[in-house]
């Protein structure tokens, strides 16, 4: 029998019971791996005694904190369905959520009540169990719940076949899906992400990306317990702080979407000894080619990048430490047990797997492989689309060079057609952050009656006195962009709206620059 989520982690309780697995830097508290394991044990016996049951939803609505380490492996242990939330959602957002997930119990914590007061009244269906004192009166104290909780194993019947989570995709073109992920499915991913960074239980890691998002949850957190590290958290990102614990910590290996990689190069690196770090996992967005360099060069370490969706566990595709450089812009090989085909896109049908295009021609990215969700929660329509003939359709561009490495050229959604000719973004944007004045773009296309798309460049600035004329004469300078590619409108503004990966939200972006249509 292959193993379940909970029985990795009584597996490494058993190896390495007296060694440091958890550690909350908030709360400034520690766990050894045998503490852990009480704690899960206590939480869910609570669970149990509250009435959940095999198939249950539980969702939490939590920062980066020790409680959500405990209830992942608790729901995991008993069989129950984890649902993460995304700690930055609105109330109506959550409602959506609540409404689709329909969980017997809510976890959620003080900086995030208010949210929750707006819309709990909806849901008296749901039992709500708040961390902190003052517990507001709709609902029940945590701590209470597992104060009178016993560490003894729940004896519960959960096989890798089983449903483990459901984790709602990050919205870049709408409206969130409920991706179902079994048991079996994400400890292969485990496996695949440990075998890629060569964890041993020497690692610590940093839990900095948000854990309700499976970049952080699948491809770090879970591997460094599946290899005996320890898990070091913060609430969220805050790059003084994530480079103070790195010293503090001695840690040695991270996860960071690109935009957080590029704000910790903007600190002054030397105030702080960072010589631990060894490996970087850099993913859920493209990091420009200048940047990469700049991780590398300024913080001494080994960068890897990994390709997904949440679909798909997420990772897979890795480009390794040594390839960085040589292969610059790619996303990397297909991991293991996974494979990834070109294909001719169909507009609104789903791509022909058999359609496969040849190397450097872009297709639609589709894969497959052992990581593959179950489906979407609720909706079998769009489970069939997306699955159609076992390959998951990603909606992202790209093309195979002659060696088999992935370059991923933007979302179909995301593509623009200007006089005719199709223009990637990412191939315009990679160009404009190498600009030293640039400290953060997107690349959209604008309707216009001429061109029916005008290539428009939105700015965040480094450089306050950085102007339109300045980067349009550094865009015809360069030999890299044919001439149709080019920006024909720079907009400047003071953040891109990102989602909690760091993937930019270009749907977002086109509905607040609307009025630049007119």
């Amino acid at each position: 029998m292959y193993p379940t989520i909970s029985k990795i982690f009584d597996q490494t309780v058993q190896k390495y019971p007296k060694k440091e697995a958890l550690v909350d830097i908030s709360s400034n508290k520690r766990w050894t791996f045998e503490e852990w394991q009480n704690d899960v044990h206590r939480l869910a016996n609570a669970l149990l005694a509250a009435g959940i049951t095999k198939g249950d939803r539980v969702s939490t609505f939590l920062f980066n904190t020790s409680e959500l380490a405990m209830t992942y492996f608790a729901c995991a242990k008993i069989g129950a369905i984890i649902n993460p939330i995304n700690f930055r959602l609105k109330p109506q957002e959550i409602i959506h959520i609540f409404k689709d997930a329909t969980p017997k119990i809510v976890i959620f914590e003080q900086g995030l009540e208010q949210q929750i007061a707006a819309i709990h009244e909806q849901f008296p269906y749901i039992s709500f169990w708040y961390i902190n004192e003052d517990t507001p009166q709709y609902a029940e104290n945590y701590d209470v719940k597992i104060s009178n909780s016993i560490t003894t194993a729940p004896e519960v019947d959960v096989n890798e076949q089983d449903l483990y989570a459901i984790m709602y995709t990050s919205g870049t073109t709408g409206q969130p899906k409920g991706v179902l992920h079994r048991h079996r499915d994400m400890v292969e991913q485990s496996l695949i992400c440990l075998s890629m960074m060569k964890l041993s239980p020497n690692d610590r890691g940093l839990v900095v990306a948000p854990m309700f998002h499976c970049a952080e949850l699948h491809c770090c957190f879970l591997p460094r317990v599946q290899a005996g590290a320890c898990n070091v958290m913060i609430k969220h990102f805050n790059s003084t702080t994530v480079l103070q614990t790195i010293e503090n910590e001695k840690i040695t290996q991270l996860f960071a979407a690109p935009t957080m990689w590029n704000m910790l190069l903007q600190e002054d690196l030397t105030s702080y000894h960072v010589r631990s770090l060894r490996v970087g996992l850099y993913g859920a967005a493209p990091m420009a080619p200048v940047h990469v360099r700049a991780v590398k060069e300024k913080l001494g370490i080994d960068l890897i990048q990994a390709y997904g969706q949440t679909e798909m566990g997420p990772a897979v595709a890795f480009l390794q430490e040594d390839e960085q450089l040589c292969k610059a812009g790619s996303a990397g090989k297909a991991c293991y047990n996974h494979e990834i085909r070109i294909v001719k896109p169909r507009g609104a049908e789903p791509s022909e797997p058999g359609d496969i295009l040849p190397p450097n021609e872009v297709g639609e990215i589709i894969v497959r492989g052992s990581c593959m969700m179950a489906g979407y929660f609720h909706r079998e329509e769009a489970t069939k689309k997306a699955l159609y003939k076992g390959w998951y359709h990603t909606g992202d561009l790209g093309y195979l060079d002659e060696d088999g490495y992935l370059y991923v050229a933007d979302r179909v959604d995301d593509m623009i057609n200007t006089g005719g000719e199709n223009v990637y973004p990412r191939e315009v944007e990679d160009l404009l952050h190498e600009h030293q004045g640039v400290l953060d773009v997107a690349v959209i296309g604008i309707p216009d009656e001429k061109w029916g798309e005008l290539v428009t460049a939105v700015i965040v600035k480094k450089d306050k006195s950085l102007t339109e004329k300045e980067l349009d004469i550094f865009c015809k300078s360069s030999d890299r962009l044919a001439d149709y590619k080019r920006p024909r409108k720079y907009i400047f503004v003071e953040k891109l709206p990102r989602n909690a990966s760091g993937k930019i939200q270009k749907f977002m972006l086109r509905k607040e620059l609307a009025v630049y249509s007119n």
